[in-house]
Protein backbone atom coordinates (compact mmCIF):
# COMPACT_ATOMS: atom_id res chain seq x y z
CA UNK A 1 0.00 0.00 0.00
CA UNK A 2 1.54 3.26 -1.06
CA UNK A 3 2.44 5.67 1.68
CA UNK A 4 0.37 8.84 1.89
CA UNK A 5 2.13 12.18 1.89
CA UNK A 6 3.46 12.97 5.32
CA UNK A 7 1.62 15.86 7.00
CA UNK A 8 2.05 17.98 10.07
CA UNK A 9 -0.55 19.03 12.57
CA UNK A 10 -0.41 21.77 15.14
CA UNK A 11 -0.04 20.42 18.66
CA UNK A 12 0.15 22.19 21.98
CA UNK A 13 3.24 21.47 24.02
CA UNK A 14 5.41 22.73 26.85
CA UNK A 15 8.96 21.53 26.42
CA UNK A 16 10.95 23.67 28.84
CA UNK A 17 11.29 23.55 32.60
CA UNK A 18 7.81 24.61 33.65
CA UNK A 19 5.66 24.54 36.73
CA UNK A 20 3.12 21.73 37.08
CA UNK A 21 -0.24 22.36 35.41
CA UNK A 22 1.10 25.31 33.39
CA UNK A 23 -0.52 26.35 30.12
CA UNK A 24 0.94 24.50 27.15
CA UNK A 25 2.57 26.24 24.21
CA UNK A 26 2.32 25.43 20.50
CA UNK A 27 4.61 23.32 18.36
CA UNK A 28 4.36 21.27 15.17
CA UNK A 29 4.58 17.48 15.14
CA UNK A 30 4.97 15.29 12.06
CA UNK A 31 1.98 13.00 11.42
CA UNK A 32 2.18 10.24 8.83
CA UNK A 33 -0.79 8.29 7.51
CA UNK A 34 0.29 4.71 6.78
CA UNK A 35 -2.96 3.20 5.44
CA UNK A 36 -5.47 4.46 2.89
CA UNK A 37 -8.87 3.77 1.35
CA UNK A 38 -11.03 2.47 -0.07
CA UNK A 39 -10.65 -0.18 2.68
CA UNK A 40 -10.83 0.94 6.31
CA UNK A 41 -8.01 0.20 8.74
CA UNK A 42 -7.74 0.34 12.52
CA UNK A 43 -6.12 -1.52 15.39
CA UNK A 44 -8.52 -1.15 18.29
CA UNK A 45 -7.73 -1.18 21.97
CA UNK A 46 -4.91 0.76 23.57
CA UNK A 47 -3.32 -1.88 25.83
CA UNK A 48 -2.09 -4.35 23.16
CA UNK A 49 1.28 -4.68 21.40
CA UNK A 50 0.80 -3.18 17.94
CA UNK A 51 4.48 -2.68 16.99
CA UNK A 52 6.96 -5.51 16.50
CA UNK A 53 10.20 -5.29 18.56
CA UNK A 54 11.98 -3.43 15.74
CA UNK A 55 9.06 -0.94 15.46
CA UNK A 56 9.03 -1.55 11.70
CA UNK A 57 5.83 -3.63 11.38
CA UNK A 58 2.53 -2.18 12.60
CA UNK A 59 -0.47 -4.47 12.99
CA UNK A 60 -3.90 -3.55 11.63
CA UNK A 61 -7.38 -4.82 10.83
CA UNK A 62 -8.88 -4.15 7.39
CA UNK A 63 -12.56 -4.10 6.43
CA UNK A 64 -14.69 -2.84 3.53
CA UNK A 65 -17.55 -1.14 5.45
CA UNK A 66 -18.26 1.04 8.48
CA UNK A 67 -21.18 2.41 10.54
CA UNK A 68 -23.03 -0.78 11.43
CA UNK A 69 -22.76 -3.77 13.75
CA UNK A 70 -20.76 -6.66 12.26
CA UNK A 71 -22.86 -9.62 11.13
CA UNK A 72 -21.77 -13.23 11.73
CA UNK A 73 -20.66 -13.57 8.10
CA UNK A 74 -18.64 -10.33 8.03
CA UNK A 75 -14.94 -11.06 7.62
CA UNK A 76 -12.18 -8.72 8.71
CA UNK A 77 -8.73 -9.05 7.17
CA UNK A 78 -5.73 -9.15 9.50
CA UNK A 79 -2.36 -7.79 8.44
CA UNK A 80 0.54 -5.47 9.11
CA UNK A 81 2.09 -2.39 7.53
CA UNK A 82 5.78 -2.43 6.63
CA UNK A 83 6.77 1.14 7.49
CA UNK A 84 10.24 0.66 5.97
CA UNK A 85 8.93 -0.47 2.58
CA UNK A 86 6.57 2.20 1.26
CA UNK A 87 3.99 1.30 3.94
CA UNK A 88 3.24 -1.97 2.19
CA UNK A 89 0.18 -3.89 3.43
CA UNK A 90 1.01 -7.52 4.26
CA UNK A 91 -2.03 -9.72 4.74
CA UNK A 92 -1.73 -12.37 7.45
CA UNK A 93 -5.21 -13.90 7.62
CA UNK A 94 -8.81 -13.12 8.51
CA UNK A 95 -11.30 -13.26 11.37
CA UNK A 96 -15.03 -13.72 11.92
CA UNK A 97 -14.83 -12.75 15.60
CA UNK A 98 -14.33 -9.01 15.86
CA UNK A 99 -15.81 -5.68 16.92
CA UNK A 100 -15.21 -2.00 16.28
CA UNK A 101 -13.70 -1.18 19.68
CA UNK A 102 -11.19 -3.99 20.15
CA UNK A 103 -10.94 -5.59 16.72
CA UNK A 104 -10.16 -9.32 17.02
CA UNK A 105 -7.60 -8.85 19.82
CA UNK A 106 -4.80 -8.82 17.24
CA UNK A 107 -1.39 -8.35 18.91
CA UNK A 108 2.25 -9.44 18.91
CA UNK A 109 3.21 -12.19 21.30
CA UNK A 110 5.33 -10.49 23.97
CA UNK A 111 9.04 -10.97 23.31
CA UNK A 112 8.51 -12.35 19.80
CA UNK A 113 9.65 -10.71 16.58
CA UNK A 114 7.64 -13.06 14.38
CA UNK A 115 4.49 -14.39 16.06
CA UNK A 116 1.13 -12.62 16.30
CA UNK A 117 -2.20 -13.81 17.65
CA UNK A 118 -5.83 -12.96 16.97
CA UNK A 119 -9.32 -14.35 17.61
CA UNK A 120 -11.55 -16.08 15.07
CA UNK A 121 -14.66 -18.24 14.87
CA UNK A 122 -14.35 -21.78 13.59
CA UNK A 123 -17.58 -23.77 13.08
CA UNK A 124 -19.48 -23.32 16.35
CA UNK A 125 -16.65 -22.24 18.59
CA UNK A 126 -14.29 -19.32 19.15
CA UNK A 127 -10.58 -19.91 18.64
CA UNK A 128 -7.37 -17.96 18.31
CA UNK A 129 -4.64 -18.25 15.68
CA UNK A 130 -0.91 -17.84 16.29
CA UNK A 131 0.80 -17.00 13.01
CA UNK A 132 4.50 -16.72 12.17
CA UNK A 133 4.67 -13.57 10.03
CA UNK A 134 7.92 -14.71 8.39
CA UNK A 135 6.98 -18.30 7.43
CA UNK A 136 3.16 -17.84 7.51
CA UNK A 137 2.86 -21.08 9.49
CA UNK A 138 -0.24 -21.14 11.72
CA UNK A 139 -1.43 -23.03 14.75
CA UNK A 140 -4.91 -22.69 16.20
CA UNK A 141 -5.83 -22.72 19.89
CA UNK A 142 -9.23 -23.99 21.00
CA UNK A 143 -9.89 -20.79 22.90
CA UNK A 144 -10.00 -17.08 22.19
CA UNK A 145 -7.74 -14.72 24.11
CA UNK A 146 -8.28 -11.32 25.67
CA UNK A 147 -4.91 -10.36 27.12
CA UNK A 148 -1.40 -11.86 27.14
CA UNK A 149 1.22 -12.19 29.87
CA UNK A 150 4.50 -10.37 29.38
CA UNK A 151 6.34 -13.66 29.79
CA UNK A 152 4.68 -14.87 26.57
CA UNK A 153 3.53 -18.16 28.09
CA UNK A 154 -0.19 -17.67 28.63
CA UNK A 155 -3.18 -15.42 28.17
CA UNK A 156 -6.56 -14.87 29.74
CA UNK A 157 -9.93 -15.09 28.01
CA UNK A 158 -13.43 -13.88 28.82
CA UNK A 159 -16.85 -15.02 27.61
CA UNK A 160 -17.14 -12.93 24.44
CA UNK A 161 -20.65 -14.14 23.62
CA UNK A 162 -21.91 -12.94 26.99
CA UNK A 163 -20.06 -9.63 26.64
CA UNK A 164 -21.78 -9.01 23.30
CA UNK A 165 -25.20 -9.55 24.88
CA UNK A 166 -24.39 -7.32 27.84
CA UNK A 167 -22.57 -4.56 25.95
CA UNK A 168 -22.76 -4.80 22.15
CA UNK A 169 -19.55 -3.87 20.39
CA UNK A 170 -17.18 -5.36 22.96
CA UNK A 171 -17.95 -9.04 22.35
CA UNK A 172 -18.48 -11.07 19.19
CA UNK A 173 -21.61 -11.90 17.22
CA UNK A 174 -22.21 -15.36 15.76
CA UNK A 175 -22.49 -17.58 18.82
CA UNK A 176 -25.19 -17.52 21.53
CA UNK A 177 -24.54 -17.00 25.22
CA UNK A 178 -24.58 -20.56 26.56
CA UNK A 179 -25.56 -19.19 29.98
CA UNK A 180 -28.16 -16.69 28.85
CA UNK A 181 -30.67 -17.48 31.62
CA UNK A 182 -28.08 -17.71 34.40
CA UNK A 183 -27.39 -14.39 36.14
CA UNK A 184 -24.08 -15.56 37.62
CA UNK A 185 -23.01 -18.84 35.96
CA UNK A 186 -20.44 -21.05 37.66
CA UNK A 187 -19.06 -22.21 34.28
CA UNK A 188 -18.47 -18.76 32.79
CA UNK A 189 -15.88 -16.18 33.73
CA UNK A 190 -12.14 -15.80 33.21
CA UNK A 191 -10.11 -18.58 31.60
CA UNK A 192 -6.37 -19.23 31.70
CA UNK A 193 -5.07 -20.15 28.22
CA UNK A 194 -1.72 -21.90 27.78
CA UNK A 195 -0.23 -20.50 24.56
CA UNK A 196 1.91 -23.59 23.92
CA UNK A 197 -0.59 -26.40 24.52
CA UNK A 198 -3.73 -24.41 23.84
CA UNK A 199 -5.38 -25.82 26.95
CA UNK A 200 -7.71 -23.54 28.85
CA UNK A 201 -9.24 -23.71 32.31
CA UNK A 202 -11.65 -21.55 34.28
CA UNK A 203 -9.83 -19.67 37.05
CA UNK A 204 -12.48 -17.19 38.25
CA UNK A 205 -16.20 -17.72 37.71
CA UNK A 206 -18.99 -15.16 37.67
CA UNK A 207 -20.67 -17.16 40.41
CA UNK A 208 -17.64 -16.69 42.66
CA UNK A 209 -17.25 -12.96 42.14
CA UNK A 210 -21.01 -12.34 42.43
CA UNK A 211 -20.85 -13.61 46.02
CA UNK A 212 -18.56 -10.75 47.04
CA UNK A 213 -20.72 -8.01 48.62
CA UNK A 214 -20.80 -4.62 46.92
CA UNK A 215 -20.45 -1.79 49.43
CA UNK A 216 -21.74 -4.06 52.18
CA UNK A 217 -24.73 -5.44 50.28
CA UNK A 218 -25.29 -8.74 48.47
CA UNK A 219 -25.73 -8.52 44.70
CA UNK A 220 -29.21 -9.81 43.87
CA UNK A 221 -31.47 -9.32 40.86
CA UNK A 222 -28.59 -8.39 38.57
CA UNK A 223 -26.84 -10.08 35.65
CA UNK A 224 -23.05 -10.34 35.80
CA UNK A 225 -20.22 -10.34 33.28
CA UNK A 226 -16.48 -9.71 33.05
CA UNK A 227 -14.81 -7.27 30.68
CA UNK A 228 -11.42 -5.62 30.20
CA UNK A 229 -8.82 -8.09 31.46
CA UNK A 230 -5.18 -7.07 31.87
CA UNK A 231 -2.26 -9.05 33.32
CA UNK A 232 0.29 -7.32 35.58
CA UNK A 233 3.75 -6.59 34.11
CA UNK A 234 5.35 -9.38 36.17
CA UNK A 235 2.72 -11.91 34.94
CA UNK A 236 1.66 -12.75 38.53
CA UNK A 237 -1.73 -11.05 38.95
CA UNK A 238 -4.50 -9.79 36.73
CA UNK A 239 -7.23 -7.17 36.62
CA UNK A 240 -10.83 -7.74 35.56
CA UNK A 241 -13.74 -5.35 35.48
CA UNK A 242 -16.70 -7.05 37.15
CA UNK A 243 -19.86 -5.52 35.73
CA UNK A 244 -23.57 -6.06 36.24
CA UNK A 245 -26.91 -4.67 35.13
CA UNK A 246 -30.37 -4.95 36.68
CA UNK A 247 -32.38 -7.92 35.43
CA UNK A 248 -36.12 -7.88 34.77
CA UNK A 249 -37.32 -11.42 35.47
CA UNK A 250 -40.59 -10.87 33.59
CA UNK A 251 -39.09 -9.72 30.28
CA UNK A 252 -35.89 -11.69 30.92
CA UNK A 253 -33.88 -8.66 29.85
CA UNK A 254 -31.42 -6.36 31.51
CA UNK A 255 -32.44 -2.77 32.12
CA UNK A 256 -30.50 0.42 32.76
CA UNK A 257 -26.77 1.00 32.72
CA UNK A 258 -24.00 -1.11 34.18
CA UNK A 259 -22.12 -0.82 37.47
CA UNK A 260 -18.40 -1.58 37.49
CA UNK A 261 -15.92 -2.59 40.14
CA UNK A 262 -12.31 -3.52 39.58
CA UNK A 263 -11.02 -6.78 41.02
CA UNK A 264 -7.49 -8.14 41.02
CA UNK A 265 -6.43 -11.74 41.57
CA UNK A 266 -3.53 -14.15 41.27
CA UNK A 267 -3.21 -15.80 37.87
CA UNK A 268 -4.83 -18.98 39.23
CA UNK A 269 -7.85 -16.96 40.40
CA UNK A 270 -6.96 -17.00 44.08
CA UNK A 271 -6.57 -14.06 46.45
CA UNK A 272 -9.30 -11.91 44.85
CA UNK A 273 -9.21 -8.29 45.97
CA UNK A 274 -11.72 -5.54 45.14
CA UNK A 275 -9.26 -2.78 44.30
CA UNK A 276 -11.86 -0.18 43.30
CA UNK A 277 -15.15 -0.77 45.13
CA UNK A 278 -16.69 2.54 43.98
CA UNK A 279 -18.75 1.07 41.14
CA UNK A 280 -17.30 3.68 38.77
CA UNK A 281 -14.12 2.11 37.35
CA UNK A 282 -13.38 3.01 33.73
CA UNK A 283 -10.13 2.94 31.70
CA UNK A 284 -6.99 1.74 33.46
CA UNK A 285 -3.43 0.49 33.07
CA UNK A 286 -0.83 -1.19 35.28
CA UNK A 287 1.98 1.26 36.04
CA UNK A 288 4.02 -1.53 37.59
CA UNK A 289 3.21 -4.86 39.29
CA UNK A 290 1.85 -3.08 42.37
CA UNK A 291 0.07 0.02 41.05
CA UNK A 292 -2.84 0.71 38.71
CA UNK A 293 -3.69 4.09 37.16
CA UNK A 294 -7.42 4.43 36.42
CA UNK A 295 -10.24 6.85 35.76
CA UNK A 296 -12.80 6.44 38.52
CA UNK A 297 -14.88 8.30 41.10
CA UNK A 298 -13.91 7.01 44.54
CA UNK A 299 -16.40 7.49 47.35
CA UNK A 300 -16.27 11.11 48.50
CA UNK A 301 -13.94 12.15 45.66
CA UNK A 302 -14.27 13.68 42.18
CA UNK A 303 -14.09 11.75 38.91
CA UNK A 304 -10.43 11.80 37.89
CA UNK A 305 -7.37 9.67 37.28
CA UNK A 306 -6.05 8.00 40.41
CA UNK A 307 -3.15 5.70 41.22
CA UNK A 308 -4.17 2.76 43.42
CA UNK A 309 -1.84 0.28 45.08
CA UNK A 310 -2.97 -3.33 44.69
CA UNK A 311 -4.27 -5.14 47.79
CA UNK A 312 -4.31 -1.87 49.78
CA UNK A 313 -6.50 1.21 50.14
CA UNK A 314 -3.67 3.55 49.16
CA UNK A 315 -4.81 6.07 46.54
CA UNK A 316 -3.43 9.27 45.05
CA UNK A 317 -4.61 11.73 42.39
CA UNK A 318 -2.86 11.76 39.00
CA UNK A 319 -2.69 14.81 36.75
CA UNK A 320 -4.87 17.02 38.92
CA UNK A 321 -6.06 20.06 36.99
CA UNK A 322 -4.62 18.66 33.74
CA UNK A 323 -5.87 15.14 33.09
CA UNK A 324 -9.46 16.22 33.65
CA UNK A 325 -11.26 13.97 31.15
CA UNK A 326 -11.66 10.21 30.87
CA UNK A 327 -9.44 8.67 28.20
CA UNK A 328 -7.38 5.65 27.15
CA UNK A 329 -4.28 5.85 29.32
CA UNK A 330 -0.96 4.01 29.15
CA UNK A 331 2.61 4.67 30.28
CA UNK A 332 5.37 5.02 27.70
CA UNK A 333 7.91 2.18 27.78
CA UNK A 334 11.13 2.52 29.76
CA UNK A 335 13.19 4.67 29.93
CA UNK A 336 10.30 7.06 29.30
CA UNK A 337 7.95 5.60 31.91
CA UNK A 338 7.38 8.99 33.55
CA UNK A 339 5.17 9.92 30.57
CA UNK A 340 1.48 9.00 30.42
CA UNK A 341 -0.10 8.71 26.98
CA UNK A 342 -3.80 9.52 26.87
CA UNK A 343 -6.58 10.97 24.70
CA UNK A 344 -9.94 12.71 24.85
CA UNK A 345 -13.34 11.92 23.40
CA UNK A 346 -14.73 14.23 20.67
CA UNK A 347 -15.33 17.79 21.89
CA UNK A 348 -18.14 20.09 20.71
CA UNK A 349 -16.36 20.43 17.36
CA UNK A 350 -15.93 16.64 17.11
CA UNK A 351 -12.16 16.88 17.62
CA UNK A 352 -10.28 14.16 19.49
CA UNK A 353 -6.98 15.08 21.12
CA UNK A 354 -4.30 12.58 22.16
CA UNK A 355 -1.67 13.93 24.51
CA UNK A 356 1.35 13.18 26.67
CA UNK A 357 1.51 14.03 30.36
CA UNK A 358 4.85 14.22 32.18
CA UNK A 359 4.18 13.04 35.73
CA UNK A 360 7.19 14.64 37.52
CA UNK A 361 6.62 18.16 36.12
CA UNK A 362 2.90 18.20 35.27
CA UNK A 363 3.57 19.13 31.63
CA UNK A 364 0.74 18.31 29.23
CA UNK A 365 1.62 18.07 25.54
CA UNK A 366 -1.19 17.92 23.00
CA UNK A 367 -0.32 15.73 19.99
CA UNK A 368 -2.89 17.21 17.63
CA UNK A 369 -6.61 17.60 16.95
CA UNK A 370 -8.22 14.85 14.86
CA UNK A 371 -11.76 15.36 13.66
CA UNK A 372 -14.26 12.52 13.99
CA UNK A 373 -17.36 13.09 11.80
CA UNK A 374 -20.82 12.68 13.40
CA UNK A 375 -21.34 9.25 11.83
CA UNK A 376 -18.68 7.87 14.16
CA UNK A 377 -20.82 7.45 17.27
CA UNK A 378 -21.88 4.74 19.67
CA UNK A 379 -20.81 1.18 18.92
CA UNK A 380 -18.95 2.09 15.71
CA UNK A 381 -17.23 5.23 16.96
CA UNK A 382 -13.52 5.54 16.23
CA UNK A 383 -11.62 6.45 19.42
CA UNK A 384 -7.98 7.33 18.80
CA UNK A 385 -6.84 4.69 21.33
CA UNK A 386 -3.21 5.96 21.23
CA UNK A 387 -0.55 3.23 21.27
CA UNK A 388 3.21 3.65 21.64
CA UNK A 389 6.04 2.01 19.76
CA UNK A 390 8.42 -0.05 21.88
CA UNK A 391 10.93 2.81 22.10
CA UNK A 392 8.27 5.40 22.95
CA UNK A 393 9.23 7.62 20.02
CA UNK A 394 6.20 6.98 17.80
CA UNK A 395 2.48 7.02 18.60
CA UNK A 396 -0.12 5.26 16.45
CA UNK A 397 -3.76 6.33 16.48
CA UNK A 398 -6.97 5.25 14.74
CA UNK A 399 -8.78 8.20 13.17
CA UNK A 400 -11.12 9.07 10.26
CA UNK A 401 -9.95 12.69 10.07
CA UNK A 402 -8.23 12.25 6.68
CA UNK A 403 -11.58 11.72 4.91
CA UNK A 404 -10.93 8.09 3.89
CA UNK A 405 -12.68 6.42 6.80
CA UNK A 406 -10.79 5.10 9.80
CA UNK A 407 -7.08 4.74 9.06
CA UNK A 408 -3.79 4.37 10.96
CA UNK A 409 -1.67 7.47 11.60
CA UNK A 410 1.80 7.73 13.16
CA UNK A 411 2.84 10.72 15.27
CA UNK A 412 6.54 11.35 15.81
CA UNK A 413 7.00 12.37 19.46
CA UNK A 414 10.79 11.96 19.61
CA UNK A 415 11.25 15.74 19.84
CA UNK A 416 9.18 15.70 23.03
CA UNK A 417 10.68 12.79 24.90
CA UNK A 418 14.24 13.71 23.88
CA UNK A 419 13.90 17.30 25.11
Amino acid sequence: MAASIATTLTAKAALGQVQPNSVAKTMRLPVRTITSGPKHHWFGYYDKLQFDPSNRFVLSNEVSFEHRTPRPDDVVKVGMVDTSNDDQWIELGESRSWGWQQGCMLQWLPGSDREVIWNDRKANSMVSHIVNVKTKSKRTLDSPIYTLANNGRFGLAADFSRIQIMRPGYGYVGLPDQHQEDLAPKDSGIFHVDLKSGKSKLVLSLADVAKIPHQGKQLTGVKHYFNHLLIAPDSKRFIALHRWRKYDSKSKKTVGGFITRMVTANIDGSDVFVLDPSGNTSHFIWRDPKHVCMWTRPQGKKSAFYLLKDKTREIERVGEGVMTQNGHNTYLPKPHGNWILNDTYPDKNRNQKPYLFHVPTGRQIWLGEFNSPPLYRGEWRCDTHPRSSNDGRTICIDSPHSGEGRQLHLIDVSEIIDA
